[in-house]
């Protein structure tokens, strides 16, 4: 035997029981546990699908058990409760702007917009829920600010659901009208189409619940909250405008709260899951559209067309121009509102 051979079979006869000793700890350690912020709209997503494969995936893979403990909730209330001590380890959100303000308190430090799909993990895009038939006759966003019907979506300060919402309307008013006019239509849009709504729930899960209670003639929500029920027979129908918005939903760790619970190879684990094919299959199964195509092949077009003048929020100028532009003490969306209860 040569001399390297003989100094490495040294250093694996004195490392080899240390190995061993890791490897048999991780085996017997007790299971490890994560705390999961989620936006309520993909509960059963998650539930029913994506943290029981994970969980295997995990006990395949170290041998140990992961318990997943998970609150849901209005993105934005989700966003203040962990600013406000709630430690939860992972928080999958509506809107990047709710994650943009648990990094600005410190919670999240590593870039968190770095990682698979920029930090995105799922997509949809914003769509009209009419009853079965459509007896409104409602195709477009025009259609939405007709006299006296009754329009359902939950409230932005809240919830992500509803910014997505607004933004859509604001964004589609922009598309339809010429360019000099667009800002002055597209707040005329917004604020016909408000007056019309009768009811504003804290979440895009309540506002659905609202819906299906027979309230309203239509909801604008998310395209994934009404394709699975209107594949178990709900007695609805989705409409997607030709104008809309593509509706990106990201996820991150909360670094101080993973390094804390000592929780961060699991919770990384979990997040880099989310973007695998198993998981972006399970959501497509609950009406997310992939944020990688590939993941349902040639079904795409099919399963989720595109619709004709689809636009994001970077074209509209990005979260924080719009956040302030429309939500902000002088926003748009914000006058409109007081502007409807002084009865203008």
């Amino acid at each position: 035997m040569s001399c390297s051979q003989r100094l490495i079979s040294t250093i694996v006869a004195l490392f080899l029981p240390i190995l061993s000793q890791e490897v048999r700890a991780a085996e017997t350690a007790g299971p490890q546990e994560l705390i999961l912020a989620v936006y309520s709209v993909p509960k059963e997503a998650y539930e029913k699908r994506i943290i029981p494969a994970f969980q295997q995936q995990w006990k395949q893979r170290t041998g140990q058990e992961v318990r997943i403990r998970s609150s849901y909730g209005a993105s934005g209330a989700q966003a203040r409760a962990i600013i406000g001590g709630f430690q939860a380890d992972i928080a999958a959100l509506s809107l990047e702007g709710d994650l943009d303000q648990v990094a600005k308190a410190g919670l999240i430090t590593h870039k968190w917009r770095g990682g698979p799909h920029q930090g995105i993990v799922t997509a949809s895009v914003v769509a009209f829920g009419v009853r079965k038939g459509n007896p409104k006759g409602i195709k477009t966003w025009e259609d939405l600010a007709k006299p006296g019907l009754d329009v359902l979506y939950p409230n932005p300060k809240t919830s992500g659901g509803a910014m997505w919402d607004i933004i859509a309307i604001y964004g589609a008013g922009l598309k339809l009208a010429e360019p000099k006019q667009g800002p002055t239509y597209a707040a005329s849009l917004l604020k016909r189409i408000q007056k019309n709504v009768k009811v504003m729930d804290k979440s895009g899960r309540e506002s659905v619940t609202t819906f299906e209670r027979g309230v309203g003639d239509v909801i604008v929500t998310y395209e994934n909250e009404l394709l699975p029920r209107i594949e178990a027979g709900r007695p609805y129908e989705v409409v997607i405008p030709a104008e809309t918005l593509l509706v990106e939903n990201p996820v991150a760790v909360i670094d101080r709260n993973v390094d804390k619970h000592r929780v961060r190879d699991v919770g990384e684990a979990l997040v880099v899951f989310l973007h695998s094919e198993e998981a972006q299959k399970a959501f497509t199964e609950f009406g997310f559209r992939p944020v990688e195509p590939a993941v349902v092949g040639t079904q795409a077009a099919a399963l989720f067309p595109r619709p004709a003048h689809l636009f994001t929020i970077a074209e509209l100028g990005g979260w924080e121009k719009l956040e302030g532009l429309l939500f902000g003490p002088q926003g748009v969306w914000t006058r409109i509102v007081e502007e409807l209860a002084r009865g203008q």
